[in-house]
């Protein structure tokens, strides 16, 4: 299995003729994802690679129910009320590519994403993949590309980072450690799924064995998962890469990301490292460290009688 999506798995885009969203309409649809329609106000009737093009969301639910996902690529002065529309029309899971939204407003597609029992991945993010199975979203570029980085296996991977999710996976698949499911979180400061929160869903996923994170400065995410780690006794080894050491004498400077800006001794890398060490986390020094970290607690796991 793989978590939140699958091969079944039918999603909409949103903002579907914009120069991004094409894009990410044909490397998906190549990868064998099942696009049942898209949405840009005033262009119904279109079509993009084959994908129907309709006015609203309201007009594809009506017409076949509502889709089990949505991409949203529509400029940040619009990205709250295409995601209010999904959410309002029976959409359960909705990526957003979009970046520079207002905290705000971000908080409040969270508030009513949990309301509605939908789940958001992003703000600032390139989606997700079960590898072998689907992706949505433009996490690994040109299918070409995302066969060559993602291979189908039981590693779980979660990143901050868009681009540091197909680097960890394909240091992983050069290893000869598939995954299950791979998520590009977003680099913003509020994002709709954090680790500790997707973490129950791997739990729970007979093909995950081990997870792989990659983190950055600032936020409390890395906390956050080490307490959940913590208290609930994961099955699940925990490898995580921590970038942006140099940063605990920059505090109140921006690494890469929104969510990146270091504000106290809490946000600091290594009080990071601490915290997910004390959990039982382990922790590499280089990217290239984690396929054998991995090793190594996958052969320290009990096994069963």
């Amino acid at each position: 299995m793989s978590i939140l999506i699958s091969r079944d798995t039918t999603f909409i885009v949103q903002g579907i003729t914009g120069r991004e969203a094409v894009n990410l309409v044909r490397e998906n649809l190549d990868y064998g994802a099942r696009i049942v329609g898209g949405v840009t106000p005033g262009r119904a009737g279109r079509e993009i690679y084959g994908v129907p093009v309709h006015d609203c969301v309201r007009d594809i639910c009506q017409q076949r129910g509502a889709p089990d996902g949505s991409v949203v690529c529509v400029p940040p002065r619009f990205t709250r009320d295409a995601v209010f529309e999904a959410i309002e029309n029976g959409i359960r899971l909705i990526v957003i590519v979009t970046e520079n939204i207002p905290r705000r407003q971000v908080a409040q597609m969270v508030e009513l994403a949990a309301l509605r029992g939908a789940r958001i991945i992003g703000p600032n993010c390139l989606g997700l993949i079960a590898p072998g199975e689907a992706k949505m979203g433009g996490i690994g570029g040109p299918a070409a590309n995302t066969r060559q980085a993602y291979r189908k296996g039981s590693i779980g991977v979660m990143s901050r980072s868009g681009g540091m999710t197909t680097e960890i996976a394909s240091t992983l698949s050069a290893a000869g450690l598939g995954q299950s499911t791979c998520i590009s979180i977003g680099g913003d400061a509020i994002v709709g799924s954090t680790y500790a929160e997707l973490m129950p869903l791997f739990e729970a996923d007979a093909q995950t064995e081990a997870i792989a994170i990659y983190s950055e400065p600032g936020g409390r995410m890395e906390a956050e998962l080490a307490a959940w780690v913590s208290e609930q006794k994961s099955r699940l080894p925990v490898v995580a890469f921590m970038a942006g050491r140099f940063m605990d004498e920059m505090r109140g400077m921006r690494f890469g990301h929104a969510g990146t800006i270091v504000e106290g001794v809490e946000d600091t890398t290594a009080q990071k490292i601490r915290r997910m060490e004390a959990a039982g986390i382990s922790v590499a020094e280089r990217i290239e460290e984690i396929p054998d970290l991995l090793r190594r607690r996958l052969a320290e796991r009990p096994t069963e009688k």
